[in-house]
This record gives structure tokens, sequence and C-alpha cells, in this order.
């Protein structure tokens, strides 16, 4: 038996016997060739098309941003007007600041207890005049504060730095009078400060509309003062020196009990004056309500309004 070379040994099997699918597999060679070239150009055409295919849209959150003010939101602008009511003028210091809650500790020059403010949009800032944000306003500053009830809120309308007190005017309790170097020191009702002023030469002093003169101004007096450059004193209101008798008529708009103090709103000048209620017997303050109209004759004792009498007055009666 002749012997066959291993290169004719590959066409047949391992005992020599040709393998009867040989031929079928030379003529699917060429189909398989193309399958194989197709497969590669869909995969790529395929790869292709995810390059280019525009990224989905983030899906929408799924807590709305109403649930949560602020959370990369704009402030809310459609906040109603504030309602009509009466704006008092607060000095004081800023103790602490919650500029999420839109609110402020504030404590009152002269006093040792806090109040709580709160201010929002419709809130106006201001530095020496110039308007500011509410981001300049900082804890341990002094402000002064144009505040009114917002429902049960003490809300800030206005809110002010001042920097410096060149001149302007101020109401305060007369602390010395030095006529020797023609000053006068002045502690501002605002600020608890007490405010060194040097008289102008030409400085008129008034009571009422009648005027007087420097004699008449002594320690523990109440004034108002208006002042110039370099503090210089032009003109003196001389509101009460103790020992003065006052008649208060208007609307009573502040009532505690507790501490025997109320406020009223006085008819004659529109301003409002706290009275203290120590001397008035019991059954006549259990008849004092926020609203009722009453006339009260009280003294200035250089540190107070001490009410002597109380009456009670109908809505349209006019002051004794």
């Amino acid at each position: 038996m002749a012997l066959e070379r291993p290169d004719q040994a590959t066409s047949k099997g391992v005992f020599g016997i040709k393998h009867p699918h040989q031929k079928t597999m030379r003529y699917l060679r060429p189909f398989l060739c193309e399958g194989i070239v197709l497969g590669v150009v869909a995969a790529s055409g395929l790869a292709q098309n995810q390059a280019t295919r525009p990224e989905p849209p983030n899906p929408e959150p799924v807590i709305p941003a109403a649930v949560f003010p602020g959370l990369d939101s704009p402030p809310a602008t459609d906040l109603p007007p504030l309602p009509p009511a009466q704006v008092t003028l607060i000095g004081g210091t800023v103790t602490a600041l919650n500029e999420v809650m839109n609110q402020m500790a504030f404590l009152p020059f002269g006093t040792k207890k806090e109040m709580r403010v709160h201010f929002d949009t419709r809130t106006r800032f201001f530095r020496d005049g110039a308007p500011i944000s509410e981001r300049e306003i900082k804890q341990g500053q002094r402000v002064y504060l144009d505040t009114m009830l917002n429902g049960d809120r003490v809300f800030a309308k206005t809110i002010w730095i001042r920097s410096a007190v060149d001149e302007g005017s101020s109401h305060g309790q007369i602390v010395s009078v030095d006529s020797a170097h023609n000053a006068l020191t002045v502690r501002d009702e605002l600020s608890d400060q007490a405010i060194k002023l040097q008289l102008s030469p030409s400085a008129v002093v008034r009571r009422g509309t009648q005027q007087v003169t420097l004699n008449d101004l002594t320690p523990g007096a109440l004034v108002g003062v208006t002042f110039g450059g370099q503090r210089e004193v032009r003109e003196i209101d001389l509101l009460a020196t103790p020992g003065s008798v006052f008649t208060f008529a208007g609307q009573v708009t502040y009532l505690d009990l507790s501490r025997k103090l109320i406020a009223i709103a006085n008819r004659s000048d529109g301003k409002n004056y706290d009275i203290s209620m120590e001397a008035i017997a019991p059954n006549v303050l259990r008849q004092l309500r926020e609203g009722v109209n009453v006339n009260v004759s009280a003294v200035f004792d250089g540190t107070q309004y001490a009410a002597r009498t109380v009456d009670f007055q109908s809505a349209n009666s006019s002051p004794k």
C-alpha cells in the first residue's frame, strides 16, 4: 500500500477515508464570508446611530419645587399688597437673622426684651438713604425699622442702616446742660445713646408756640432737637419738664394690665403716648379695653407719664 503525503491527508478522515461534506463546505464558504462582512457593516452602523442619537431629556422631579420653595426657584413676587396700618419707627440691634424664614430677632434700644420681626420682598432696605439689598443686613447691626402689624406678625415695611449721624433731628431726654460751654447732652429715645450737642448762638427754644430761653432747659426734660453739621443745635422744642401735667384724649391702642401700662393715640397731635396706670384704681383698670376712647390726665415725672385720672368718653366726644 502506497503511503499518502501529509498534505493529501487533510482531505480525508482519520483513517484516510474522505469526508462527504468537504465538497459542501467549499460551496458555503463564499456565503459565510459575505455574512461576516454584512454583520460588521451592520454593527458599525448601529454604533454610529447610538453615537449621534440625542440624549433623552431629564425626567421631571418627583417632588414639585412648590413643596420646597427656594430650591432653584425665583422668589415669590405675587405677594398681596400690605394692608393699611399704623407705622411705628423703632431703633435697635439685629441680634439674630434667619434669611430662610425672612425674619430677624430684634432688640429695641433701651429694652432687654427681644422681638421677632418679619420681612419679605415688599420690604425696602436703605443705607444712608440709598437702596440696598437685604443681604447687607447683618447680625449685630444697629438699624431703624418702620414696623406695622401684618395679621398677628410684626412686619418691617422699611429697614434703614445709618452709618453716621451728622445732621438731622432727635427726640429724647436732657441728661445735662453745660451753660459755660453752650452744650447740651440728650439721650436719644431710639438709640438710648447720649448725644452731646453744641448749641448755636442763634438756637431757638420753644414750648409749643411760645418761645422760651435756654434757662428753661433742665435735666429730665423731654425735647425735640434739630441740628446741623458738627451737631450744632439750631432749634429745640421743649416737650415736657418734670412735674408738667398733660391731658391725653384718644383711643386706647395698647393695653398691658400686668404692667399697668396703656398707649393712647392722642387726637390733638396724632402721636402715641405710653402712660403708666400705676396710680389708677383696679375697678377703673378693669373697664379699659383696646379701642375705647378715654381722657387721661397725667403728670410727667421725669421718666414717664403717670396717669392721675381716667375718664371714659364716647367715640364722638371731644377732649376737655
